[in-house]
């Protein structure tokens, strides 16, 4: 049987799908009723309503030990999905916490059940950082612990850091470094945010760049390395590098609703970060810009996927057209 954790997520979500479709028994864990209606919601999008059944869900927390050990009954294949995504400094602990100790959890409980196989859903957020000398940052970049990172990004590290631990340990592992996923169905979080703010009439933009992937490439890559007699890897998932102001134009065109025309450049973006920080103190609320998250809205790193497509044909589908699907499933 195969576990899934992260199953009320964007990535989670539609693995579960392509899962049911592809295997015989598929479980995952939940810790509210209303996260799971997320995951139905989406098996109605892509009318598929009738394989939701074929999910067993089990309540359970990757932080809390003893609720993991009913989910663990019989599990021989492992896809560690779940993760807290915030760029809030509040929030420190808590992503840590998540991220790291919960992944720490899994490796563990893998060992401990005879696991024969885990796939981990990381970001290129913890892949290393570039040299001067290097144009490309790949799988082989080295982590500079001397540059400023965000706290997510240090906690997917740490958390790749448990990945290859369990491996040490005898755990047959597979690392996937996703860039930004596109998709459709979680429209207020994450990415889905970039449609529902275009959608609504963002008017600024950035002049950086980054890996974007669709998440129906990313699923299907993890089935198809979790099937193969790959192991002890990580890849790097991107469809290409683009800037971001091409991506909001694509998303705008696709609405046919106004593009973004007003530069938010380094110095705005600072400046929108304090305030934001001021809004934060005042207010109570939760952090939407911090300095990792500015730097990282114009900085123009490029990403090689190269390593994937030498092992497999990933095929992947170029994001403009996966934007105009995405929104064509939304109307």
């Amino acid at each position: 049987m195969v576990l899934v954790t992260g199953g009320t997520g964007l990535v989670g979500a539609h693995l579960l799908l392509h899962l049911v479709e592809n295997e015989k028994q598929v479980r995952a864990i939940y810790r509210n009723l209303e996260s799971i209606q997320k995951t139905k919601s989406l098996f109605d999008l892509y009318q598929k309503t009738a394989l939701f059944a074929a999910v067993e869900w089990l309540p359970a927390d990757i932080t809390d030990i003893p609720t993991l050990e009913k989910a663990f009954l019989g599990i021989t294949h492992v896809y560690h999905c779940a993760a807290l995504i915030s760029f809030d400094p509040k929030e420190e602990d808590a992503i840590r916490k998540i991220n790291i100790e919960g992944t720490a959890n899994i490796v563990n409980f893998c060992l401990a059940n005879g696991v024969k196989k885990l796939c981990y859903v990381s970001s290129i957020a913890a892949l290393g950082d570039k040299a001067t000398y290097e144009k490309e940052i790949t799988e082989e970049t080295e982590w500079n612990p001397e540059k400023l990172h965000s706290d997510y990004a240090i906690s997917k590290y740490g958390a790749e850091m448990e990945i290859w631990r369990g491996q040490q340990e005898g755990l047959q592992v597979l690392v996937v470094n996703p860039g930004v996923i596109l998709g459709p169905g979680f429209w207020e979080q994450g990415s889905g945010l970039l449609f529902t703010k275009i959608k609504n009439g963002l008017s600024f933009y950035t002049s950086g760049n980054t890996g974007f992937v669709a998440v129906t490439d990313v699923v299907r890559i993890l089935f198809q390395l979790m099937k193969s007699e790959i192991s002890n890897e990580r890849f790097t998932l991107i469809a290409d590098n683009y800037v971001f102001r091409d991506i909001l134009n694509s998303i705008a065109d696709a609405y046919q609703v106004k593009r973004p025309t007003n530069e938010a450049s380094p110095f705005m973006m600072e400046i929108f970060c304090r305030i934001d920080w001021l809004l934060s103190v005042v207010f109570q609320q939760k952090r939407k810009l911090t300095r990792a998250t500015a730097k990282a809205s114009y900085s123009k790193e490029l990403y090689s996927n190269q390593k994937i497509k030498s092992v497999i044909n990933p095929n992947f589908k170029a994001i403009p057209d996966y934007i105009k699907e995405i929104i064509n499933m939304k109307k």
